[in-house]
């Protein structure tokens, strides 16, 4: 389409169906009446406007109400917007698992499923592996994959515009990994890819627990901490994408690196994986000394890492997320050391989404991508959530 112009009567036919559209998918079966009173726009207007959206696809005629079929005379339409016309996926691609989530167009999970994967697997085999999960989840539920309207996703590492992860540490063949072309080839729509920290922030803004908060950081917390932060409302990824790695903070001066801080010996924690470090953990509550130290420069350099993206963004909120939200003695720590070192401590919160944080991210990803297309007019008006 064409660039539009001020005096572009298709600009004000644009406006009125993304204004329309927003009414219809907010409100529970809507008449040509309530819509009328709800946009402001008049009747024949809107009347036209709800007849091309059925045409296209995005809105049917609903039953009537109950009891309006028992009163005489013909009842009056009512409408609503057709979640089912598209279908959007969010995935996780992470070290020990991939998981994916399928929604409707208003957002709302219908599919679920989630697999175990090595975190020695190469990316081929990961990513076959997220090719069998969305294979799954879209046959459980009945949806074709032609029926996907976008698929987002999120991972670990710094990733470009276009989907490439820049550096990738997390998982073996990552870095340079062009994860959004190689994700486009499995669908025919577009593929969004984001840093998972990111991801994560978006979806406790969304459904989470800083859904009254615009400014917050989000801490993936675990052996290499990240973070993600929204700045009113919007989603900080920095010039490059790499706003919010915290975990390299330590190659700044403090080269200690995750396996001496929790070795409970003279020797690097080996292997240094989530379940090494839990026993790490176990054996600090049980008094064990060496462990309760190491505990102690774990939580020590996560306090320090994360209030230093406090300092530089005054967040309202932070969210504590990842892995190693759940271990003992995170969140005290956290506060008292922000407190100490911040001039405004900001709230700090557990997620609320757990392991779902991350494709629940993605999925809003997707779903701010069709958005855009349906509720956006050459980038002029888009109508508010």
């Amino acid at each position: 389409m064409g660039r539009l112009t001020g005096g572009d009567p298709s600009l004000l036919r644009r406006i009125n169906s993304a204004v329309v559209l927003h009414a219809l998918r907010g409100a529970d079966a809507p008449t040509l009446t309530d819509l009328t009173r709800i946009t402001g726009l008049s009747r024949p207007t809107v009347e036209g406007v709800v007849e091309g959206l059925m045409e296209g696809g995005l809105v049917v005629e609903a039953a009537p109400e109950e009891g309006e079929a028992r009163r005489q005379g013909r009842p009056a339409r009512r409408f609503r917007f057709r979640a089912e016309a598209g279908h959007l996926l969010g995935i996780e691609i992470g070290p020990h698992r991939v998981a994916a989530l399928l929604s409707g167009l208003d957002g709302r999970i219908i599919g679920a499923g989630s697999r175990e994967v090595s975190e020695t697997a190469s990316e081929d085999e990961r990513l076959d592996r997220v090719r069998t999960v969305v294979a799954d989840v879209l046959r459980r539920a009945g949806v074709a994959r032609s029926n996907l309207r976008a698929v987002g996703v999120g991972t670990p590492g710094i990733v470009e515009a276009d989907g490439t992860v820049r550096l990738g540490t997390a998982l073996p063949g990552w870095t340079g990994l062009a994860l959004g072309e190689r994700l486009r080839r499995s669908f025919k729509c577009p593929v969004i890819v984001e840093n998972d920290a990111n991801a994560a922030a978006v979806a406790e803004h969304w459904k989470g627990a800083a859904t009254d908060s615009d400014d917050i950081v989000f801490v993936l917390a675990g052996l290499s901490p990240g973070a993600g932060s929204l700045i009113g409302g919007r989603l900080h990824r920095g010039f490059g994408g790499a706003a919010g790695e915290i975990g390299a903070l330590h190659l700044l001066g403090r080269g200690v690196t995750p396996e001496h801080l929790l070795s409970t010996t003279d020797e690097p924690l080996h292997p240094l994986d989530e379940q090494a470090v839990a026993e790490v953990f176990a054996l600090a509550r049980k008094g064990d000394a060496r462990a309760e130290a190491a505990v102690e420069r774990f939580i020590q350099r996560l306090v320090h890492d994360v209030a230093a993206l406090v300092l530089a963004i005054d967040p309202e909120l932070v969210v504590v997320g990842g892995w190693a939200a759940g271990l003992d003695g995170v969140l005290q720590p956290l506060r008292e050391e922000l407190a100490r070192f911040c001039l405004r401590p900001p709230r700090v919160v557990l997620s609320l989404l757990g392991e779902a944080a991350v494709g629940t991210g993605a999925l809003r990803l997707a779903l701010d991508h069709v958005e855009e297309q349906l509720f956006a007019v050459d980038g002029t008006v888009t109508a508010r959530r």
